[in-house]
């Protein structure tokens, strides 16, 4: 291969890179505790969106909201990272990469 067409591929691939990552920043998933009584909305990129919290769990205390909270999160950055996967496989299919 020649150096103009490694060229041509590499900015090729940082077009595509670049609008996924933009695409990322645009999507959310929610993360969800306890049937929805913490619920996290993240974007793509890890973005926090926003955090909901149900009236009724305020009583389980510090440290039992923190363990919701905590859940919620691992459940949202799971699916982001899964997102992230999927987005990011469909920019660079088709592109060969070094090994």
């Amino acid at each position: 291969m020649d150096m103009e067409a490694l060229m041509a591929q590499a900015s090729e691939l940082q077009n595509k890179v670049t609008a996924a990552q933009d695409k990322l920043a645009s999507m959310h998933v929610k993360g969800i505790a306890d049937n929805g009584a913490v619920i996290i909305d993240m974007t793509g990129k890890y973005d926090l969106a926003n955090i909901t919290i149900r009236d009724d769990v305020m009583n389980l205390g510090a440290k039992g909201l923190a363990d919701l909270i905590s859940v919620a999160y691992n459940d949202a950055k799971e699916k982001a990272d899964k997102l992230i996967d999927d987005v990011m496989g469909e920019a660079t299919a088709g592109i060969p990469m070094p090994e």
